[in-house]
C-alpha cells in the first residue's frame, strides 16, 4: 500500500524518473491532484481549487502534467502545467465552446477528457466531443501551445472509457472500443489517423484502460470477465495473457480483520447488504466484492457517499485498527442493524448480526416485492450475469424483479438473454424476468413487462441524426405491440418539478396523457427515479380523468455500475398474491396480473396498506348514492416518517397520528363518500434519510376505486390540462421533419388526436378500466 488516505485515491501515473507518482483524491467536495514522494512517502496537494481534477499524466520529460478539471466552468476540459518545485501552474488547453449539434445526454458545451502526451511533448492525444451528437468523443490531437489546429484521428461514438495510449514508438494507440460489440474491446489504431483499428481482445466482458509497457512489447488493462475488475497483461506479438494475482497486502498502518456473519429468523445466514467503515473514516468490504457507492446522497448529512457491498454469507474484511461501524440491511422488511466494535491490529474481531423484522400482519406474506425497472449491465465497471443479479436481489429480499432490456449507446449489453420465460437462474426465492425499456426520450421512457415473443426493435425512435430519427413508432404504436405479447405496459421515471406547463412551456413531447387517454397505460413508477411528489401530482390527475393506473416502484438499478443511486429493491413495487406458485412462470404472471390490477403498493421504504369497507387497492366499490365508508391501514418503516396521509381525489382528507417514533401506527374510522373518485394511503418525510438511497423516504398505495351511482370519475380542470399538454405535443409532432413518410406522421397525430378528443367529452369510455381491468 503506498497511499492511506485521508479520502480515496485513484488514478495513479508514474514519473519518467520513476521517483514520484501523481494520483487523484477524493476528499468531502473535491478532487485534487496529489503528488507522493516514493523516497519519503510524503503527500503534497497539487491543486487546491475545490473543483473535480482527474486523469493526471506526465510529459515524457517529467516537467509537466496534463489533466481534466472542472476548474472555472464546471465542465471538464484538458489543462497542462508546468511543476517546479513541488507547484503547478496549470492553464486550459483549449477556450470553452458551445456546439452547434443537439446533444444527447451531454453539455450543449464541448467537453475534453483522458489526455496522454505525444513522445516529442507538443502534442496530446485526447478525447473530446466537439460537435459530436452522441458519446463521449471522437479521438484529437491537439498542440500544446496552439500553434496548430486540431486533427481528427478517429471519429467514432465512445463511452468515458476509450481513454487512449500512445506505444513508445509514437505510432501506435490503444484504447477501449464497443466499436460493433456489446462489450468494450481493446483496439489498435494509429497516430496518423486515417487507418480502420483492429482489436485485441474478443469476449463477451469488458477490457478497458489500457496501457502500454516502456518497451512496447506489454500492454497492461482491466477486464471484467468474472464480473468483478482484475488487472490483465498481454505480450506482443502472440497475445498471450496473465491476469495479476495478489497473494499478500503490505498495509501501511495497522490492520486487523472484522468476520461478519448475518442471520435470519431461524438463525441461519441470510444474503444481505451492508456497509463497513473504518476508524479512519473510509469504507471498506471483503477484497473479491463487488463495491458500490450511493451517488444520491445529502453532503450536509455525510462526508462522502455511502458504500456498501452485497454478500450471502461469512466475510472477512481489513480493516485499520480502531473503531469500526457495521450497517446491515435486509429488505424493508426487517430493521436496519447498527454496530459499533473495536478492530484490533493483527487479530480478528468477530461480529454476528441478528435481522430483526419488523411487525408486520399475519397477511403481509401475501404481499410480494419486485422491482420493475433494473438494468442488469449498462455500461458499468462489473460485468453482471443472471446468477449474480438474483443474488442481489436475495440480499434486498425481493421475490420478482425485471431486468429492463435496453441500448446503451449503440449496444444492448443485455440482448443476448431476452426469452418470454423466467430466466434459468429463478430459484424458489427469487424470479427474473427479462424485459424491455423502450428508450426514447422524446416521448418519454416506458417499461415493457412480460413480453413473451420477442424485443420490440429498434429499442429507440426520435433519435436526431440517426436513422432512427423518425418520431415513428411513438409510445401508443409499442404499447399496442406489448400487449399483443401479453406485456403491460409502464411509463418510467415520469417528472420531476417544475412540472409540465402547457401554457409556458417551450416544447412539449412526453405522451404520457396520450396514451393514458387511449388506454395504454398499465402501471406508473410515482416512486422511482425522479420526484415522487412531481410523479403523484401528475398521477392523480391522470386518476382524477378517470384512468385506473396502478402504482409502482422501479430504481432504474444499473446494477452493474460501481457508483449507482441505489442497489437492486432501492424503489420497489409490493404486489398483493393470494397464491404463490412454485413454477417462476407461474409466479411471474401472477405477479404481472394483480399489478395491473391494482393490488400493489410502491415504496423505498415505508411499508403501508389500506382497506375501505375491507377492501384493498384495486377494489371498486359501487353504491347507489352518498356513503359512509370505513377504513383502516397501517404504517410500519425502517426509518421515521413525517406525514401518513389519507387522499380522496387528489386531496388529503385525513392526516394519520404516528407513534413516538414516527415510524409505526395502526388506524381506521369513518369517511363521507358522495362522489366517483378513488382513495389511497401514502407516507413521506420532506428530508432524506441516509438509511434509504433516495431523495426522501416515500410510499403510497394503489387506489381503491369508488363509483357513486355509475357516474365516471371526472375532473374538468385536469382534463384541460391534459388536453392542453396533449395539443402541445401535437405541435411538436406535427412540425418534426424527420419522419420517413407520411404515412407515419399522419399515425402519430391521429393517436393525439383521439387523446384530445378523450379530455373533451367527459362521458368518455374508460379505456384502461374497461379493456385490461
Amino acid at each position: 500500500q503506498l497511499t492511506a488516505g485521508p479520502g480515496y485515491d485513484h488514478q495513479p501515473d508514474w514519473s519518467p524518473d520513476g521517483r514520484s507518482i501523481v494520483f487523484a483524491r477524493y476528499l468531502d467536495d473535491a478532487v485534487e491532484l496529489q503528488l507522493l514522494d516514493l523516497a519519503s512517502g510524503t503527500v503534497q496537494a497539487l491543486t487546491d481549487s475545490g473543483d473535480v481534477n482527474v486523469e493526471p499524466r506526465w510529459s515524457p520529460d517529467g516537467r509537466r502534467l496534463a489533466f481534466v478539471s472542472t476548474a472555472g466552468s464546471g465542465r471538464f476540459h484538458v489543462f497542462t502545467g508546468t511543476l517546479s518545485d513541488g507547484q503547478l501552474t496549470p492553464l486550459p488547453l483549449i477556450d470553452e465552446r458551445r456546439s452547434q449539434v443537439e446533444r444527447y445526454y451531454y453539455s450543449e458545451y464541448d467537453h475534453e477528457i483522458s489526455p496522454v502526451w505525444v513522445p516529442d511533448g507538443n502534442e496530446l492525444l485526447l478525447i473530446s466531443n466537439t460537435e459530436t451528437p452522441y458519446g463521449s468523443g471522437s479521438i484529437w490531437r491537439f498542440s500544446t501551445d496552439r500553434s496548430s489546429e486540431p486533427v481528427l484521428v478517429r471519429q467514432e461514438e465512445t463511452a468515458w472509457r476509450a481513454r487512449p495510449d500512445l506505444a513508445p514508438d509514437g505510432r501506435r494507440i490503444v484504447y477501449s472500443s464497443y466499436l460493433g460489440r456489446q462489450w468494450h474491446q481493446i483496439w489498435v489504431t494509429t497516430l496518423a489517423g486515417g487507418a480502420e483499428p483492429f482489436p485485441l481482445t474478443y469476449g463477451d466482458y469488458d477490457a478497458s484502460s489500457a496501457r502500454w509497457s516502456p518497451d512496447g512489447k506489454q500492454i497492461a488493462y482491466v477486464v471484467n470477465e468474472f464480473g468483478n475488475t482484475d488487472l490483465r497483461i498481454m505480450r506482443l506479438p502472440g497475445g498471450k495473457t496473465r491476469d495479476i494475482e495478489v497473494n499478500e497486502r503490505q498495509f501501511l498502518r495497522p490492520t486487523g480483520t472484522l468476520t461478519l456473519t448475518v442471520r435470519g429468523e431461524s438463525g441461519g445466514p441470510v444474503a444481505y447488504r451492508a456497509s463497513v467503515v473504518g476508524a479512519d473514516g473510509r469504507s471498506y468490504a471483503p477484497q473479491s466484492a463487488w463495491t458500490h457507492a450511493d451517488d444520491n446522497f445529502d453532503r450536509s448529512e455525510r462526508r462522502d457517499e455511502a458504500r456498501y457491498f452485497h454478500s450471502a454469507g461469512e466475510v472477512d474484511i481489513d480493516l485499520p485498527e480502531g473503531l469500526a461501524t457495521v450497517t446491515v440491511w435486509r429488505g424493508m422488511e426487517a430493521a436496519v442493524e447498527e454496530h459499533k466494535l473495536e478492530v484490533r491490529a493483527s487479530r480478528n474481531a468477530n461480529l454476528v448480526v441478528d435481522t430483526v423484522p419488523l411487525k408486520l400482519s399475519d397477511q403481509w406474506p401475501k404481499w410480494r416485492a419486485g422491482d420493475v425497472h433494473v438494468h442488469m449491465n449498462y455500461g458499468g465497471v462489473y460485468r453482471n450475469t443472471p446468477s449474480n443479479l438474483v443474488k442481489q436481489a436475495e440480499a434486498e429480499d425481493l421475490d420478482v424483479i425485471f431486468n429492463l432490456i435496453v441500448n446503451k449507446e449503440q449496444r444492448i449489453p443485455d440482448v443476448r438473454y431476452f426469452s418470454g420465460n423466467a430466466d434459468p437462474a429463478s430459484n424458489s426465492n427469487v424470479v427474473l424476468q427479462h424485459s424491455q425499456e423502450f428508450h426514447t426520450g422524446y416521448w418519454g421512457h416506458v417499461g415493457l413487462l412480460g413480453l413473451k415473443d420477442n424485443l420490440l426493435l429498434p429499442d429507440y425512435s426520435a433519435y436526431p441524426y440517426t436513422a432512427a430519427a423518425s418520431l415513428y413508432p411513438d409510445n401508443s404504436t409499442i404499447a399496442d405491440l406489448a400487449h399483443e405479447q401479453g406485456a403491460i405496459v409502464g411509463y418510467v421515471h415520469p417528472f420531476d418539478f417544475p412540472l409540465p406547463d402547457p401554457a409556458n412551456d417551450a416544447v412539449l413531447t412526453n405522451a404520457l396523457p396520450i396514451d393514458a387517454a387511449l388506454g395504454k397505460v398499465d402501471f406508473y413508477e410515482v416512486v422511482g427515479f425522479a420526484d415522487h411528489m412531481a410523479s403523484a401530482d401528475i398521477w392523480y390527475r391522470l386518476l382524477n380523468c378517470g384512468f385506473r393506473i396502478s402504482a409502482a416502484g422501479g430504481t432504474d438499478a444499473m446494477a452493474n455500475y460501481a457508483s449507482l443511486r441505489g442497489p437492486v429493491g432501492t424503489n420497489r413495487t409490493y404486489v398483493y398474491a393470494d397464491d404463490w406458485p412454485d413454477n417462476a412462470n407461474a409466479r411471474r404472471d401472477l405477479w404481472i396480473k394483480n399489478l395491473q390490477a391494482g393490488k400493489s403498493m410502491a415504496t423505498n421504504g415505508p411499508l403501508v396498506g389500506l382497506t375501505i369497507n375491507g377492501e384493498t387497492a384495486g377494489a371498486i366499490l359501487e353504491f347507489e348514492g352518498k356513503q359512509n365508508i370505513s377504513y383502516a391501514g397501517f404504517l410500519r418503516s425502517i426509518v421515521p416518517v413525517e406525514k401518513l396521509e389519507l387522499v380522496l381525489n387528489g386531496k388529503v382528507v385525513r392526516s394519520i397520528q404516528l407513534n413516538g417514533d414516527s415510524n409505526f401506527a395502526d388506524f381506521d374510522g369513518e369517511l363521507e363518500v358522495s362522489e366517483s373518485g378513488w382513495l389511497l394511503l401514502r407516507t413521506y418525510s420532506r428530508d432524506p434519510h441516509p438509511y434509504i438511497f433516495d431523495m426522501y423516504p416515500y410510499a403510497t398505495t394503489s387506489p381503491i376505486y369508488v363509483s357513486v351511482e355509475g357516474h365516471k370519475t371526472w375532473s374538468t380542470a385536469d382534463a384541460e390540462y391534459f388536453a392542453d399538454w396533449s395539443k402541445r405535443v401535437r405541435e411538436s409532432a406535427a412540425s418534426h421533419s424527420d419522419y420517413n413518410s407520411a404515412e407515419e406522421r399522419q399515425r402519430i397525430l391521429q393517436h393525439i388526436d383521439a387523446a384530445i378528443a378523450v379530455y373533451a367529452n367527459p362521458d368518455h369510455s374508460n379505456t384502461t378500466s374497461a379493456t385490461k381491468k
